[in-house]
Formats: C-alpha cells, structure tokens, sequence
C-alpha cells in the first residue's frame, strides 16, 4: 500500500511539473516576442538618435572679418543698421564730425574714438568718450557737444551712411588707418596740442595725432 502511495505522488508531482512549465510551442512564442521587443527597442532608439542628429544645432563656423570698402557704393551696400545707445553716440558723433568726409576719413574718426575708449587716460564708454567735457563751452572734446548749436540731423541720407559706417567698425571691422592716433583736427585749424603730439596720418580734411603720454610711460 505504502508503495503504491508513494507512486501515485511522484506521478502527481511529474503532473505538477509538466503543467507548470510552458509547452515548446509557448516557449518558441515567448522568444521570438522577446527578439521582437528587442527588435523594436533597438530601431526606436537609433530612430531618436536619427532625430537628435537632425535636429542639433550645426557647429558655428568662425565669423570672417569684414572686408571693408571705402567707398560709398559699399557702405550703399550694407544692410540698415541698428544698436544699442553706444552705436547711436558713435553714429551721431560721425554725422556732426565727419559726415563731409571721405568714407575712409569717416573709419579713420570712428577709429580714434574707440582708441579712447581703450586707453585709460578716456572714458570706458562711446558715449562716455564722445560726451566728455560737453556742457563746457569749447572745453569739450568733440566742438560739436559744446559749441552752442542744437544738434540737428538735417542730412538723415548722410546719417544713414555714417550710422553704416559705426555698425560696421563696432562688428569688429579692422581698418587701422590712423596708427592708434587718439586725436584729430581738422587742416584749417592749429590746436596748441598739435605742436606736441605725434602726428600719425592725414585723410581727407583731417590730421591724426598720438598723444605722447603712452610713449614715455614705455621708457
């Protein structure tokens, strides 16, 4: 009896065990489920990769200086300017200094004054620069901020240009015409302070100066 009992419980527990586990055909289901899913994960990820690279940003190329022209067909060329108060300082500052000037005359006045504002001996700003002294009455820097005529842009064909010109020397545009000269005068003027400082350049109406300060600070 003891026997038989005992057979009937490992055929039961074989039972068990069949029935518990999945049929070959389960189990080959099961697998190619298994490499479907995978199949799919694996072409879902390489479809977001696909759609990152698509999507990012290409890498920026470096800016190429600006090739300037000095004539007015090329600043006739350039597109309308715009910026901040520094721009409409330099711009207005080039209409009542230089708007009669050649092209080249008007980047050689733009030039000194952001030579100014790289030197410590001026202001750190444009308009700090071009501002300096006004309210003084020919004791400012530039005459026109002092020399009791209100500012009038009657010319805005002119002002167009030198706001052109003022744009493109602050874009970074390298013209180095006047060889840091950090002052200038026109040729029908002598200021005293022309007797001692070195003359750089003559362009057009005007002639460029150097102050002598950074010279012997080197010696």
């Amino acid at each position: 009896m003891t026997r038989f009992l005992v057979a009937v419980a490992i055929a039961s527990a074989a039972v068990v065990a069949v029935s518990a586990g999945p049929s070959r055909a389960e189990a080959e289901r099961a697998s190619e489920a298994a490499q479907d899913h995978a199949s799919v994960s694996q072409n879902r990820t390489r479809g977001l990769k696909g759609l990152l690279t698509s999507i990012r940003p290409p890498a920026k190329m470096p800016k190429k200086p600006l090739t300037v022209g000095f004539t007015r067909s090329w600043v006739d060329s350039q597109p309308k300017p715009q910026g901040d108060a520094q721009w409409q300082c330099l711009s207005e500052a080039l209409y009542f200094e230089a708007r009669g000037e050649t092209v080249k005359g008007q980047f050689a006045v733009a030039e000194v004054i952001l030579n100014r504002v790289e030197s410590a001996r001026f202001p750190r700003t444009l308009c700090g620069v071009i501002r300096q002294g006004t309210g003084r009455k020919h004791q400012c820097q530039f005459s026109y901020t002092c020399d009791g005529s209100k500012e009038v842009i009657a010319e805005p064909r002119a002002f167009e240009r030198v706001s052109k010109v003022a744009r493109a020397i602050l874009d970074g545009a390298k013209v180095d015409l006047t060889n840091g000269a950090t002052h200038y005068h026109t040729r029908h003027v002598r200021p005293s302070w022309a007797k001692v400082y070195t003359q750089t350049a003559a362009i057009g109406v005007h002639l460029f100066y150097r102050d002598n300060y950074q010279t012997a600070q080197a010696n």
